[in-house]
């Protein structure tokens, strides 16, 4: 048996355990103090060399001090859960059942972080951390925020990757990219007179009509694209009026637009110009205002391009040696999730960014969400090849 093989039989007990722990601690978005100190009593269990909780509540551990610097990043707050009663187990026990972790977060995505916390502490036991510094980063708000807490660590310690692991749940395969995000707020503006004399005013629902109807024909046409393709979702709508008997005077949507590669923030610019053309209407990106656990307020601006890692790039070719390895062949098949992750952050600094997880993404914010317990070990394997192989 390889030795990284021989470390995860060692552990995989511990680590088992440590996911079950991690699915037992709720951590909504803004409320992660106590996952965090959890983490933080774990790597120092597992003998850190250094481990930092930043102003944000963001956790990074290190090991090693060499010039090549990897992370290895996952998010451990998680959406909430509003139908407990309806799971098949306590999405809070940490239950395991027919070969798999059940509760919320099992799959986005306590069980990566997990993999990685154990995998950095294989890395350090078996002394293949030589010449570089692994960061294990466990970070906050990714739900509402992502992005903005690597942005944040990053700039609060001074830490510039070489190269970033994204272990969002990919099945354990490789994801070599993701679709972007914009998300946008589009307003009408109307003018308000009584319900009794409506030819008064000027309604600004039915100004937002034909917009939503734009937003409809335009995802249409979207769905239409031969390959990869993008979405336009109307999520969210409200108006303002003085009285329920009253017209309008504003009306607001909130649109989801997911972007592929080749689609630029000018493309999606002059996309919502369209949108609104002609009409009393105004549009901008929806900024979010949040705070984090530890009282910080995070301004997020949901704007990011879609990405992809060419195959022949060096860290693709290290991450399919180290698949190798792990699994005694070759990925079949590559990963491309349709949703954003706190790569937006490394990606936009230039940093090489790639993704691996265990867990199938579909089940991320689901009842009943699940992990294969094989596959949280197999990742921690995976995770301790990489960090040998990426140089």
């Amino acid at each position: 048996m390889q030795p990284i093989e021989a470390a995860t039989v060692t552990f995989q007990s511990d680590l088992i355990e440590f996911a079950r722990d991690l699915v037992r601690t709720r951590s909504y978005s803004g409320d992660e103090a106590q996952i965090v100190h959890l983490i933080e009593k774990k790597m120092q269990a597992l003998d850190y060399d250094e481990i930092v909780v930043d102003d944000m509540g963001n956790i990074v551990g290190r090991i090693g001090n060499g010039r090549e610097i990897l992370m290895f990043d996952a998010h451990v707050d998680t959406v909430a859960v509003n139908d407990a009663a309806k799971w098949k187990h306590d999405p809070f026990g940490g239950v395991i059942a027919d070969g798999r972790l059940y509760g919320r977060g099992a799959v986005d995505m306590k069980s990566s972080a997990a993999a990685a916390i154990y995998a950095g502490a294989a890395a350090k036991q078996l002394g293949i951390d030589g010449g570089k510094t692994i960061y294990v980063s466990c970070t906050v708000m990714e739900e509402d925020c992502d992005g903005e807490n690597l942005k944040y660590l990053f700039k609060a310690l001074g830490i510039r990757p070489d190269y970033v692991v994204i272990c969002e749940p990919s099945s354990n395969r490789i994801a070599l990219g993701h679709k972007g995000k914009a998300q946008i707020r589009i307003r009408t503006n109307g003018v308000s007179a009584h319900g009794s004399a409506p030819e008064k005013g000027v309604n600004a629902i039915y100004e937002m009509a034909e917009i939503i109807q734009r937003i409809e024909k335009r995802n249409r046409e979207l769905m239409e694209t031969e390959g990869m393709r993008g979405t336009l979702v109307l999520s969210k709508i409200s108006s303002v009026s003085a009285s329920l008997n009253a017209v309008p005077s504003q009306c607001e949507v909130y649109v989801d637009r997911r972007t592929v590669p080749g689609e630029t923030e000018a493309s999606i610019r002059q996309e919502m110009d369209r949108l609104v053309m002609g009409k009393n209407a105004t549009w901008e990106v929806g900024t979010l205002r949040r705070k984090s656990w530890t009282g910080m307020d995070v301004v997020y601006e949901p704007f990011h391009p879609a990405w992809k890692i060419s195959r022949e790039h060096e860290l693709t070719k290290a991450c399919i040696q180290a698949y190798d390895e792990t699994f005694g062949h070759g990925p079949g098949e590559f990963e491309f999730w349709d949703f954003s992750t706190n790569a937006v952050t490394p990606v936009a600094m230039g940093i090489p960014t790639i993704g691996f997880g265990p867990g199938d993404s579909k089940m991320a914010h689901m009842r009943d969400e699940n992990c294969p317990v094989q596959q949280v070990v197999d990742a921690c394997r995976f995770y301790t090849h990489a960090i040998r192989k990426i140089r």
